[in-house]
């Protein structure tokens, strides 16, 4: 019988799944992201269960839909997870970097939180200062920020893309692995242990440091058109948001309606070259677990909380239901345990991981809407993903003329309802792949669109 495994889940903010060479997509330079795909399980269709931070990670972090936590937009009050089941089970549980609880620095079943939150804080959280914050402030160095930024001549164009011009360990991806290696190498308990690594790029600003951009230099990183019959296709909140996102700079990034090419390439190479930063702290952390004699009582995970449209479909950020923001990479490592390099194309929620974490840990399980992905990670024949998958938003700062969205997605088909609207959209995901064709008024496909309102509104 196996030892309960220690559990290294590695959490990025706002990264899609075309992001990792292993995933197929071969421009992105990602050596230790490629390792755990190849030595892993991967799973192609890994989808968040709403389309910003607070509420997909509260539904990751409890195994439920949001509008089960409560949690529907950031800062709605988040406190507890099924982390304190592991605690439970005799895990040492440990947060180094974002989690985005609220307020962010409740203990949510840690026993140690290192807290690092969002690169630029202007709306909730503006007042408070994080680990990464007071070790910046302790060197004498003023951090980089969106006041500051808006003195730069590029500001208005350069659509959230900047260089980290500071020393390369201050910013705040390599702060969190290294505060994570850090925490490894002084780990001494004979306890099995969770660590949650939360990384909070490539979240924007998209601010790599210099040699990491210089890697995507000549790189031919492609990029989807952005066509007028998509544009136009839009229901009127989506048309709403993308005005707004140039009338007011999240996160320090300054929409633009019209990208040119070189725009929408520049802030493209300026994200990818931040993931590939993150992604040599995952090779440092692996090589931390290793020299320390834990990576083989190991199970390592990587995802993120949602993607990024990157201009895509014409929008900054996220609050879509583009499979550029609900797709995520999901990988599972722990070859001892789970046959390596299977690849995994059920659809799944991201909350799925839950209790296949807390199964690995032999907790208990709280009542949750989470369906375990331990069968799919055994190779159980048996198993078989969701026959459907779902995702909510309700109005926020960002996302403001509509009062609350959802979406439904089958293998082949996908609805995004707004609630006590006659507008929506309805996607034929098998011959239109890039969500382009919004067939929602179009009464050939009124029987598809009934059933899937049919089957959301049970699902509410």
């Amino acid at each position: 019988m196996q030892k309960k495994p220690n559990i290294i889940f590695l959490l990025t903010d706002q990264q899609r799944y075309d992001t990792i060479a292993a995933l197929g997509y071969p421009h992105c330079i990602t050596p230790n992201m490629d390792r755990l795909v190849q030595e892993g399980v991967s799973f192609s269709q890994c989808h968040v269960t709403a389309p910003s931070c607070a509420p997909s990670r509260a539904s990751l972090f409890t195994g439920n839909y949001p509008h089960t936590t409560g949690v529907l937009k950031n800062a709605d009050d988040w406190t507890s997870s099924w982390v304190e089941n592991l605690g439970d089970a005799g895990y040492r549980c440990v947060n180094v970097g974002k989690m985005h609880t609220w307020p962010f620095t409740t203990p949510c079943g840690f026993h140690e939180r290192y807290v690092v939150e969002n690169k630029d804080r202007f709306l909730e959280g503006a007042d408070f200062t994080d680990d990464w914050e007071k070790e910046i402030e302790t060197r004498g160095l003023v951090k980089q920020k969106r006041i500051l930024y808006r003195q730069r001549e590029d500001y208005q164009s350069c659509l959230g893309s900047f260089l980290w011009e500071l020393p390369e360990e201050t910013h705040s991806d390599m702060y969190v692995g290294d505060r994570a290696i850090r925490w490894i190498y002084e780990y001494d308990d004979d306890k099995p242990f969770f660590l949650e690594v939360g990384f909070p790029g490539p979240h924007p600003p998209y601010d790599p440091a210099p040699r990491f951009l210089e890697m995507y230099k000549d790189a031919d990183i492609p990029i989807d058109p952005v066509r007028e019959a998509d544009l136009e296709g839009q229901p009127p909140p989506f048309k709403a948001m993308r005005v707004h996102n140039v009338e007011i700079d999240h996160d320090s990034v300054v929409h633009s309606l019209n990208p040119t090419e070189e725009q929408r390439r520049n802030q493209r190479a300026h994200y990818l070259a931040n993931v590939t930063m993150i992604d040599e702290k995952v090779g440092d952390i692996m090589i931390a677990l290793e020299r320390k004699g834990l990576l083989e009582d190991s199970v390592v995970i990587f995802s993120s909380d949602h993607g990024d449209c990157l201009t895509d479909h014409g929008h900054s950020q996220k609050w879509t239901m583009y499979e550029q923001i609900t797709r995520v990479p999901l990988v599972v490592w722990a070859p001892g345990r789970f046959a390596a390099g299977r690849q995994v194309d059920d659809l799944v929620q991201l909350m799925d991981l839950g209790p296949a974490i807390l199964e690995l840990a032999e907790a208990k399980l709280p009542t949750m809407e989470a369906r375990s992905l331990l069968p799919a990670l055994e190779g159980d024949p048996s198993w078989s993903g969701r026959q459907y998958l779902y995702a909510e938003q309700a109005k926020d700062l960002i996302f403001t003329d509509a009062e609350y969205m959802t979406m439904v997605r089958s293998k082949d088909w996908k609805l995004i309802h707004f609630r006590d609207e006659p507008f929506g959209q309805l996607f034929d995901l098998r011959n239109d792949p890039g969500e382009t064709n919004n067939l929602w008024n179009d009464p050939n496909y009124a029987e598809i669109q009934t059933t899937l309102l049919d089957n959301l509104h049970q699902w509410q």
